[in-house]
């Protein structure tokens, strides 16, 4: 999905080869689910049972099993428990398999079951590939064990034990196999790879060393101990990558080529990206991370991206292992976005797996993923936030009438929560949703992932080879209706959907989805429901106390300026007429898209630093007037959040209003005689910034009276002899809340 956008409008062959490769063509390459490198690793022994007939027991808890399976297959339940971490974060899935064809907490592949074709051996004669022992882990776990393939994939306990003695048939037996470290050929050959290929067991030491405890979906608490002399393992990135150093990423370039030898050096018929200097003074700058999925297998992303007549991107991230291959210098321009200004500031970063699969994406790839991530934005300065680290899904269409061919990828399954968890950069930071709301709020969308299932249709029509979506799973996402009940009509996206229909439950359909991250103003509040704008319209977000999802994050808004019915949008930052002057670089027109501001309207500003430019680029060996130039603008544009997409605004064409900034300028004080039995006041004291509401909490020696939150409070027995105090909260909306204490007083008897 993410791996077939072109650049702007290309060219012959380039052009061809983009429309070419529309939506679902990938998804006819087969899930290898890693089938997994190339490799195989040593074929599992099936004359040993280990015994697991206790695990189809109901009743029996992960912790529970995690022992009786280590003990039963001779595997440490250290080393048993960093796996299944790295595989699953110990949630258990039921039936539904995993990105890479794995099921339960130890993520045991059955691609036979599946169905599945794997990638030919690379002879090149039309044979098939032999299958690796990885491809089906789950049926050896079941010969392994004497239990049914049905236990072993969906029975909690089963799935454990049978991958304890998946690991026991790859690992040392006898006094060898008590210690963790001499483990580490066997971890690897249970990701699928072989001993020099050490990148799972170099995550599942790391995690033994640190530890880990969590609480799962289905409420139970896993505790991993940490094992300080786990060893420490490093895998060394190859001299040309821009990776982290022990993340050991491969150098697998990305072609840069004419379109045929013949064609003279100035030919505009090239591929597969551009160069630049996006790392140097003569830029774009690189201001985005764009997350991608591939919608085939890893081997096959990677054939993809070494054709010069293909697109391109700057990483691929495997899914059993979380190994990275590099492929694009980030100093050039990959065409991955199907936007050309997106891709001038981006890096697209690949993963295994299909947008349209209801399974899950591995803590392997998720852990790799991040590290990387984190890295490159501090590198390069990009903030870690859901503006600038954002899908695919969310890049905006560039003129009217392209934003219902964006794509969707990584979809409603790709756990944003998580994965902003791993940068260390969480969404809405620690804050928690609330229905503590008012309007002219702007609040972040967090409805969590687990714990909230929607209904989704269509996943194996729209993301083949997906499965039939499964009721019940984890999305990241909220619904938005057009009006405040749970029948009404889902919202309108007039970008997605110009007909002005409806949004639908379709797992592609972004109409009316407000992912985690998503920054949403509110515009009135009616019982459990708070009415946001969104794409141009209103629309309404479910929002109850049992279980909130918009959490307060006060930050710029705009709205159309006054006397004006309207504001345009657009999906490129591009200069003025007037930058072009004097240049041999065509004009680029500024083109608003289907969407529009309207009055009453407020959107949230995600960033008032956006860069005017627009970067040349269209001859192969860049020596003509003005290419490889980026040319800079004077206009200045916001990104704003309108829909499920990030977009643009001119300055010029909206009012920009600041978040209010609240402050005490006088110290609240008690008013009245602090005797027992007697009532005292706050005074809330002197406050600038526009405070509409105030709330109170009194205080003994220092610390809360429970109960005691109103301006007034009746002093009892309890009191005499202790420091009276009250902290005095001043709330404005969409403001940050400010706190000042009053002086002490002593009360008496």
């Amino acid at each position: 999905m993410g791996i077939r956008s072109s650049r702007r409008a290309v060219p012959s062959r380039r052009a061809a080869v983009s429309a070419a490769v529309g939506f679902g063509l990938l998804a006819t390459a087969a899930v290898t689910g890693q089938a997994t490198a190339a490799q195989q690793p040593a074929v599992a022994p099936v004359g040993s049972i280990v015994n697991c007939s206790w695990s189809t027991a109901p009743g029996i808890t992960l912790e529970q099993a995690f022992a009786r399976s280590a003990q039963a297959a001779g595997v440490p339940e250290a080393l048993l428990k960093s796996v299944s971490y790295l595989q699953s974060r110990w949630d258990d899935h039921g039936s539904v398999a995993s990105n890479d064809g794995g099921y339960g907490l130890m993520n045991l592949t059955d691609l036979t079951g599946l169905g599945v074709e794997l990638d030919g051996d690379g002879k090149g004669d039309g044979t098939a590939g032999k299958k690796p022992q990885s491809a089906d882990t789950a049926r050896i776990a079941a010969q392994l064990t004497g239990l049914s393939l049905l236990a072993v994939k969906s029975v909690p306990a089963a799935n454990i034990c049978g991958g304890a003695a998946v690991l026991a048939s790859y690992g040392p037996s006898g006094a060898q196999a008590k210690d963790v470290n001499n483990w580490v050929g066997a971890v690897t050959r249970y990701g699928g790879g072989v001993e020099s290929n050490t990148e799972l067991a170099q995550q599942v030491f790391d995690r033994m060393r640190s530890g880990a405890s969590r609480t799962t979906a289905s409420g139970q608490r896993v505790e991993l101990d940490a094992v300080p002399q786990a060893k420490q393992i490093t895998v060394a990135s190859n001299y040309r990558t821009d990776c982290p150093k022990n993340l050991g990423c491969d150098w697998i370039p990305a072609p840069y080529e004419k379109g045929d030898a013949s064609l003279p050096d100035n030919t505009e018929d090239y591929g597969n990206h551009d160069l630049g200097d996006r790392t140097g003074a003569g830029g774009p700058k690189i201001d985005y991370i764009v997350i991608h999925d591939t919608e085939t297998s890893y081997d096959t992303t990677l054939k993809l991206v070494q054709d010069p007549t293909y697109v391109s991107w700057n990483y691929t991230v495997r899914s059993s292992d979380g190994h990275i291959a590099q492929h694009l210098d980030p100093k050039d321009v990959g065409y991955h976005a199907g936007n050309w200004f997106v891709n001038m500031h981006s890096i697209g970063i690949e993963h295994e797996g299909y947008a349209g699969s209801n399974g899950w994406f591995t803590e392997a790839m998720y852990a790799k993923s991040a590290t990387l991530v984190k890295y490159l934005a501090e590198k390069y300065d990009i903030p870690l936030d859901p503006a600038h680290i954002i899908g695919h899904d969310q890049i905006p269409g560039t003129v009217l009438g392209s934003t219902k061919s964006v794509h969707w990828d990584p979809g409603p399954y790709w756990n944003w929560e998580h994965y902003f968890d791993l940068l260390g950069a969480p969404i809405a930071g620690t804050a928690d949703a609330t229905t503590q709301l008012s309007v002219g709020d702007v609040v972040t969308v967090k409805p969590g992932y687990s714990d909230n299932p929607n209904i989704v249709t269509q996943c194996k029509q729209q993301s083949p080879p997906s499965p039939d979506c499964v009721a019940g799973v984890g999305t990241n996402y909220v619904e938005l209706r057009q009006a405040a009940s749970d029948t009404a009509p889902l919202a309108k996206d007039v970008g997605w959907k110009p007909d002005g229909s409806a949004g639908s439950t379709v797992v592609s359909d972004v109409s009316a989805k407000a992912q985690a991250g998503n920054k949403l103003v509110v515009a009135a509040i009616s019982g459990d429901w708070v009415k946001v704008a969104w794409a141009g319209e209103f629309a309404w977000v479910k929002n109850t106390a049992a279980k909130p999802v918009l959490v307060r994050t006060p930050t710029a808004t705009v709205s159309v300026k006054s006397g004006a019915t309207t504001a345009p949008v657009y999906g490129r930052a591009y200069p003025e007429p007037a930058a072009y002057t004097g240049t041999s670089i065509p004009v680029q027109k500024l083109s608003p898209l289907e969407y529009t501001l309207k009055p009453g309207q407020q959107y949230a500003v995600l960033d008032r630093t956006v860069v005017t430019d627009y970067y040349y680029a269209t001859q192969y060996d860049g020596l003509g007037a003005d290419q490889r130039t980026d040319l800079k603008g004077q206009l200045v544009y916001y990104e704003v959040a309108i829909a499920h997409r990030v977009f643009f605004v001119q300055a010029g064409d909206v009012t920009l209003t600041e978040s209010p900034v609240l402050a005490s300028t006088g110290a609240p004080r008690i008013a009245g005689t602090p005797v027992k039995g007697s009532a005292v006041t706050a005074l809330t004291g002197i406050w600038t910034g526009g405070v509409k509401t105030f709330s109170y909490q009194w205080q003994r020696n220092g610390k809360d009276i429970k109960g005691a939150v109103t301006q007034t409070y009746q002093l009892r027995g309890v009191d005499v002899g202790t420091r009276l105090t009250v902290v005095v909260s001043a709330h404005a909306p969409n403001a940050v809340s400010v706190s000042a204490e009053s002086a002490a007083v002593r009360v008496r008897a």
